[in-house]
C-alpha cells in the first residue's frame, strides 16, 4: 500500500462553481515533498496540504476535510466505464493511492504515511455540482452516488511531509461496521442506516454525526 501521487490544486474560475474565487478541484501531482498539517476549523481554513487551494470554504476544507484520498483502482474502474483516461488527481483527490481499500476503511482508522504523517479517516466525499461540471459526464452525480465508492476524507493527527511513493501503513482499525462506503450510503441513498453510523463514535465528522443524531431522534419519536 502506497501513495502514487500527492496532488495539489490551483484556483481557477469556472461556470460550474458558485464560489466567486473559483475552484481548486483541478489537482495535479506535486513534484516533491508536501507538508501536511491540520488547517483549522471549517469555514475559515482550507486544505491540510501546503500549496493546495480550497476556494469554497463554506462547504470544503477544514480539519475534517484536511485530506481527500481516492484509490487508483477506483479511478481505473471509472476509466473503463467512461471510456476515457483519468489521470491522478482528476477527481480532486489529494492522495491517489495504490493497494489500499479506501472505501472499505473504517471511520476512525488511522494511516501512517511516510516517516511522520498520521491521518485518521473521518468522512466520505459527497459529490457536488462543481464535481459534476468538472467531469462533464451526463448524470454524473447519480452515477457516482450509486457506486458508493466516494473516497475518504481524513483529518491530521500528527503533521508531516509526504511524497509519491511513500508507504501507507494501517496502524489502527476500529472494531465497528462503519466504513467510508457504509457512511456514504447512509448519507445518500440509504438513510435508514444513519442510526448505525453513530457506532463510529468521536471519530465521525461532526456534520455526519449531527445528521445521524437527528435521524435517530426522529426514529425514536415514531416508536
Amino acid at each position: 500500500m502506497y501513495v502514487l501521487s500527492v496532488n495539489l490544486g490551483r484556483p481557477h474560475v469556472a461556470d460550474h462553481t458558485g464560489s466567486p474565487t473559483g475552484t481548486g478541484i483541478d489537482k495535479r501531482p506535486a513534484a516533491g515533498p508536501v507538508r501536511v498539517a491540520a488547517p483549522g476549523p471549517k469555514g475559515t481554513a482550507g486544505s491540510g496540504l501546503a500549496g493546495d487551494a480550497v476556494c469554497d470554504r463554506r462547504h470544503h476544507g477544514g480539519n475534517d476535510q484536511a485530506v481527500y484520498s481516492f484509490a487508483r483502482e477506483d479511478l481505473d474502474a471509472w476509466e473503463t466505464d467512461l471510456g476515457r483516461p483519468l489521470r491522478n488527481g482528476v477527481f480532486g483527490e489529494n492522495l491517489t493511492t495504490s493497494g489500499l481499500d479506501v472505501n472499505g476503511a473504517r471511520i476512525g482508522e488511522r494511516w501512517r504515511i511516510g516517516s511522520g504523517l498520521l491521518l485518521e479517516v473521518c468522512g466520505a466525499r459527497v459529490p457536488c455540482r462543481t464535481f459534476a461540471g468538472w467531469l462533464g459526464e451526463k448524470g454524473w452525480l447519480k452515477r457516482f452516488t450509486r457506486r458508493a465508492a466516494p473516497g475518504a476524507y481524513l483529518r491530521v493527527i500528527e503533521p508531516g511531509e509526504i511524497r509519491a511513493g511513500d508507504p501507507v501503513t494501517i496502524v489502527e482499525r476500529p472494531d465497528h461496521e462503519v466504513s467510508v462506503s457504509f457512511l456514504f450510503r447512509a448519507l445518500t441513498l440509504e438513510p435508514e442506516l444513519l442510526s448505525r453510523v453513530l457506532a463510529a463514535g468521536d471519530a465521525l465528522a461532526p456534520e455526519a454525526r449531527e445528521t445521524a443524531v437527528k435521524r435517530s431522534s426522529q426514529g425514536a419519536g415514531r416508536v
